[in-house]
């Protein structure tokens, strides 16, 4: 079993930053792909970046230039260091975990969600 926990969301001034982390626990020995998403209040889920155990990272083009996503493998742990915030990302951020290997390490799992609210 694979649980994620976001944290580092809360209130912010426009122009500031945050750094949302998220833990992963279980099955820490799976190859698998972190990625962050955002979801606004009645808007679908949208695509931010993912990092992979390799370090490979992609963003999707309105992340790119002021959202980094990086990890600490040692930790499970992924990051979104958000910067030049504003108002427009309000919204709750996801973490989510594809595992892409064999049983037991294959499987998408999703956090929660931290709250980032801009004004």
């Amino acid at each position: 079993h694979v649980q994620l926990v976001e944290s580092g969301g809360g209130s912010v001034q426009a122009g500031g930053s945050l750094r949302l982390s998220c833990v992963a626990r279980g099955y820490s020995y799976c190859n698998y792909e972190m990625s962050w998403y955002r979801q606004a209040l009645g808007k679908e889920r949208e695509f931010l970046a993912s990092i992979a155990r390799d370090g490979t990272v992609r963003y999707e083009d309105s992340a790119k230039g002021r959202y980094t996503i990086s990890q600490e493998n040692a930790k499970n742990t992924a990051y979104l260091q958000m910067n030049s915030l504003k108002p427009e990302d309000t919204a709750m951020y996801h973490c989510k975990r594809e595992d892409s290997g064999l049983w037991p390490c294959r499987g998408v799992y999703w956090g929660h969600g931290t709250q980032v609210t801009v004004s």
